[in-house]
């Protein structure tokens, strides 16, 4: 039985983290009052709180191609950013606060999310972190599990262009997503298991359901998941990316992903599946070293810097970039290599203001007002 071609559309998720414009540090306590002015101001989209209060999250429409999901995601920026802004704080489009410290936060008072500190406890406490969530419509179940199994292998070459939170607590974690680290402390993330079946894996949630470990499937918190809400295979390794044209670019490169792998189906071809160990090793190496890593090549075997293996993704991808109208986004991923992803920049941001004499603090406060200023750069008037 042939399988019909899914449309690919796509929808982004963002979370943000509000800061104090006096302080630079996370406000504890945000006016409730910025979510209803943000959902009276963003009727098509989602806005949303987030675990802790210090958190936003946005959601767009569901988008037919990567033009109309930067138009949606540059009025959500632009508007949660000036809402903010008339309460006194900044938006922050990075994975990691530099400086602040989750002792001090809360969580927004809610019944899921009052579940979820009662079971998982300082795990989730500390859960300072946000991440992009990136949906692409795929609306068959069984070709959504197919490609998930094989997609599975790019999550690492995603993460590294995307990573964003270098520090952690006032400190260079010496990793370049140390989100990922946060996160992982969390059950069912990682890698998403390979399933034979959309039925494997729905008796799979049911089996966890049964046992009472959770009520649904939007507790399956893996870097990549059939989405529990929508027919759309939902990517969520990566970080949140101050500019808004890297996030458009690691977006276009999901979907163009999904179309290549399905396009090899459709001529009886597949992308090989690697034993789950080879993939978390390249997870670890996008985690530590970003776009300066050396991801494996598994079919040689040997490292190959980030920049030939993008090279080889561009080419692999360029039809399916074309039929999707998003040549120019991919081939963006090349700028982001060249001069470095967020926390390159936060890194050389730091570092070079400690070099001019800067107090650590001083030095981490200018690491905070360079992310502000990117979050919303070519958005705000």
């Amino acid at each position: 039985m042939s399988i019909k071609e899914p449309t690919f559309t796509i929808g982004i998720e963002e979370e943000y983290l509000l800061v104090d414009l006096e302080t630079r540090d996370l406000a504890i306590e945000p006016s409730e009052d910025i979510l209803s002015e943000c959902e009276a101001r963003l009727p098509r989209h989602l806005v949303t709180p987030e675990f802790l209060r210090s958190q936003i999250e946005v959601g767009t429409c569901i988008c037919h191609n990567i033009g109309e999901a930067r138009a949606a995601l540059h009025e959500l920026r632009g508007t949660v950013s000036d809402v903010a802004r008339k309460h006194g704080l900044g938006l922050m489009a990075a994975s990691i606060h530099p400086f602040a410290d989750w002792h001090q936060l809360k969580h927004t008072r809610k019944e899921r999310y009052d579940i979820i500190a009662r079971d998982l406890q300082a795990t989730v406490r500390r859960m300072m972190i946000c991440g992009m969530h990136v949906h692409c419509a795929i609306e068959d179940p069984e070709l959504r599990i197919d490609l998930m199994n094989q997609a599975s292998y790019f999550l690492p070459h995603l993460l590294a262009l995307s990573t964003s939170s270098p520090f952690w607590r006032g400190e260079e974690s010496g990793l370049k997503s140390y989100r990922v680290t946060v996160f992982d402390a969390l059950p069912r993330t990682g890698l998403p298991d390979r399933f034979e079946s959309y039925g494997e894996f729905t008796r799979l949630v049911d089996t966890l359901v049964e046992a009472g470990t959770i009520e649904d499937g939007t507790k399956l918190w893996w870097d990549m998941r059939p989405s529990a809400k929508f027919p759309t295979l939902e990517m969520r390794l990566a970080d949140v990316c101050p500019l808004l044209e890297d996030a458009l670019t690691v977006a276009a490169l999901y979907s163009c992903i999904l179309r290549m792998l399905y396009r090899l189906r459709r001529n009886n071809q597949r992308w090989r599946v690697y034993p789950q160990t080879l993939v978390e090793e390249n997870r670890w190496i996008a985690q530590r070293f970003g776009v300066e890593g050396k991801l494996i090549d598994f079919g040689i075997p040997a490292p190959v810097p980030l920049a030939d293996l993008i090279e080889e993704i561009i080419a692999l991808t360029a039809e399916d970039a074309e039929a999707l109208g998003c040549v120019e986004e991919v081939q963006h991923a090349r700028e982001i290599v060249r001069r470095g992803a967020s926390a390159d920049r936060q890194i050389a941001c730091y570092r070079a203001a400690v070099d001019a004499g800067d107090s650590k603090e001083a030095a981490l406060i200018k690491v905070v007002d360079q992310v502000l200023n990117e979050t919303v750069h070519g958005i705000e008037s």
